[in-house]
């Protein structure tokens, strides 16, 4: 049996340099509305756009942290290791093939559950339904090899 390897990362429609010129613009616009308004004489405005600017910044830095989130699974050598990476973390499981059993999503939204003895791992949490079911009939096919 040869070497598999699936990689399963979020779609990020943004780069990390679009990202941070769509925080600059939002923020910005929202600066310059607040000071004028405060400049015509409605200073409260600019205190809500610098609460505003605070929640922005907040999603837009929840957002970066998770950009880079990915399931990693490679089958060799009579084990399948499984790598996480959730928000920056990582975090690796070695599952023998031998107790390996892979349950296919039920509902929607629901992810591949992997179970050998005590250990289970949800991956393809990143992929549409139908692609999580392919990929469940794929890995079960290559554990069968």
């Amino acid at each position: 049996m040869g070497r598999r390897e699936w990689l399963l990362k979020r779609n990020c429609s943004l780069t990390p340099r679009q990202t941070v010129a769509a925080w600059a613009v939002l923020v910005t616009l929202s600066l310059a509305i607040g000071l004028a308004c405060a400049w015509q004489g409605a200073p409260y405005v600019l205190v809500f756009s610098g609460l505003e600017m605070t929640a922005v910044t907040a999603a837009f830095v929840i957002y970066s942290r998770h950009a880079t989130d990915c399931d990693r699974l490679v089958l060799e050598q009579g084990r399948l290791t499984v790598e996480q990476v959730r928000g920056g973390r990582s975090r690796q499981y070695l599952l023998p093939v031998t107790w390996l059993r892979v349950t296919a999503p039920t509902r929607r939204r629901d992810p591949i559950r992997l179970v050998a003895g005590e250990v289970k791992v949800d991956v393809g949490l990143y992929l549409l339904e139908g692609e999580r079911r392919a990929l469940a009939r794929e890995l079960r096919q290559a554990l069968a090899e």
